[in-house]
C-alpha cells in the first residue's frame, strides 16, 4: 500500500531519510506515526529507523545529540526541526519485566519491528509513500483490532508496561483487544506491580484523557490490572461507577480526571493517594482542590469564601464535572461570585503584619495571624473594604 498524500510532518523530514539513503544505509518512518497517518489523525512525533549504527548516523548527519545512544538512538538537528533515528535492534531477555539485559544492533528492518508491541504499530514508510507492513497490520486496522505482534505472552513478558499501553490505545482509538492478545494480558496484570509507577502514571494518565477512555477502562477493569496498581485493589465496583458520567463526556484535565477517579474510588487522603501514585506535589493539591470543591458544591451553593479559596478555572472544572454526573450546576452564579471578590490573593491587601506591628503595637504571634485572618476575610466576605482608612477604623472600632 502507498500513501496517496504524504503528510506535511513526513514531508519536512523527507530530507533526513535521503540522506542516509544516500549514505547507503536504509531509512523508514515507524512506528505510530505512521498509523495516525493512515488513520488521518495528528502525528505528534515523527520517529525513523535505520540500519545505519549510531556512530554512522552521526557521520550523515552535521548536528547530533546523543540523547540514547546505548538504545541506538541518536538526535538529528535538521534545520528547525529534531528527529530521533533509531538504529535497526533485537533485544536480549528482560530481566525486570521492562528493561532488555542487552541491545543488539542489526541491519534488518524485520527484526526490528518484530519487537513491536502491537501490529498497528509496527508499520515502517518508506520516503515514497510505500507501507511497510509485516504482521497484517492493515488488515487490523481496518478491522479497528489491536492485536499483539508475534505471541502475544511473550510481548507482554518483555515488557509489562505494554499491558497498560494496550489500554490506552484502546482508549485513544477506540479499538477492540484481539481475543489471545487480551488473554495475555488478563494472565499477565500481576507484572505490573514491577513497573515504576511513574511510567505506569503516564499509561493511564493518557488513558483517562483519551476520547474512548470508557473502552479503555472497561477493559482495565475486565483484566482486573487494578488490583496491581496502588491503592487500587478490590476496587472495581467503584471504578465502575465512573461509566455513570454523562454518555460522550470526556475528560478536559488531567487534574480533573484523577478527581473524578479518587471521588469515585471514595479516596479520602487524596494527598497520600496521589503520593503512592509519586505525582508533584503541585498536581496532588490541584486535584486536591477540585475534591474540596465539589464537596463544597454537595452543600449548595459556593459563598465568596469558598470562592477565594481557589482558582476559576478549578471552580469551573468542578461544575463541569458536576455536570456530568447529573447534578445541578450554575457556573455562571460561581463566575459571578469569583469575579465580585475584592481581590484574589492576601497579598493585595492593604495592610499586613509589619504594619499591625509598626504602627499598632501586635506583638509578632498567633493574635497577629488571627487579626491578619479576620481583616482578610471580611474584606473577602465584603463587610470591609480593602482600604487602608477603612482598616484602620475597623481595628480602632475592634480594640
Amino acid at each position: 500500500m502507498r500513501l496517496t498524500q504524504m503528510p506535511s510532518e513526513f514531508q519536512k523530514a523527507l530530507p533526513v531519510l535521503e540522506k542516509i539513503k544516500e549514505a547507503g544505509f536504509e531509512a523508514y518512518f515507524v512506528g505510530g506515526s505512521v498509523r495516525d497517518a493512515l488513520l488521518n489523525r495528528p502525528i505528534h512525533d515523527v520517529d525513523i529507523a535505520t540500519s545505519s549504527y549510531p556512530e554512522e548516523t552521526k557521520q550523515i548527519f552535521s548536528r547530533t545529540v546523543d540523547i540514547g545512544i546505548e538504545h541506538g538512538t541518536v538526535l538529528v538537528l535538521e534545520g528547525e526541526e529534531e528527529y530521533e533515528v533509531t538504529t535497526f535492534r533485537t533485544e536480549d531477555v528482560y530481566v525486570d519485566y521492562r528493561r532488555p539485559s542487552a541491545v543488539s544492533f542489526v541491519r534488518s528492518l524485520e527484526e526490528d519491528l518484530k519487537r513491536r508491541d502491537f501490529t498497528v504499530n509496527a508499520f515502517a514508510l518508506d520516503e515514497t509513500g510505500e507501507i511497510v507492513d509485516l504482521f497484517d497490520g492493515l488488515k487490523d486496522l481496518e478491522n479497528q483490532i489491536l492485536r499483539a505482534v508475534g505471541v502475544a505472552s511473550e510481548r507482554f513478558n518483555e515488557d509489562a508496561l505494554r499491558i497498560m499501553r494496550g489500554f490506552r490505545f484502546q482508549a485513544s482509538l477506540g479499538f477492540e483487544l484481539e481475543t489471545e492478545t487480551f488473554k495475555a494480558m488478563k494472565v499477565l496484570t500481576p507484572l505490573l506491580e514491577k513497573i515504576s509507577i511513574e511510567r505506569t502514571f503516564v499509561e493511564f494518565d493518557k488513558l483517562l484523557l483519551a476520547p474512548y477512555w470508557r473502552v479503555g477502562l472497561s477493559s482495565m477493569i475486565e483484566s482486573q490490572a487494578y488490583d496491581y496498581l496502588p491503592d487500587m485493589a478490590g476496587s472495581q465496583d467503584k471504578l465502575q461507577s465512573l461509566f455513570d458520567l454523562e454518555d460522550n463526556f470526556t475528560f478536559e484535565s488531567s487534574e480533573q480526571a484523577w478527581a473524578a477517579l479518587l471521588w469515585a474510588l471514595e479516596v479520602e487522603d487524596a494527598q497520600q493517594f496521589l503520593k503512592h501514585w509519586k505525582t508533584s506535589r503541585q498536581f496532588a493539591k490541584q486535584v486536591q482542590d477540585l475534591l474540596t470543591i465539589l464537596s463544597l458544591r454537595e452543600g449548595g451553593a459556593l459563598s465568596k469564601r469558598d470562592c477565594y479559596q481557589f482558582n476559576l478555572d478549578s471552580l469551573l472544572q468542578a461544575e463541569n464535572l458536576r455536570k456530568a454526573q447529573g447534578k445541578e450546576v450554575n457556573p455562571q452564579a460561581i463566575t459571578e461570585t469569583y469575579e465580585s471578590l475584592t481581590f484574589h490573593d492576601k497579598k493585595e491587601m492593604q495592610i499586613n503584619g509589619d504594619i499591625l506591628i509598626k504602627e499598632y503595637g501586635y506583638q509578632p504571634g498567633p493574635e497577629l495571624g488571627d487579626v491578619l485572618d479576620e481583616i482578610e476575610y471580611a474584606i473577602v466576605d465584603g463587610v470591609l473594604e480593602n482600604d487602608r482608612q477603612a482598616i484602620h477604623d475597623y481595628l480602632r472600632g475592634r480594640k
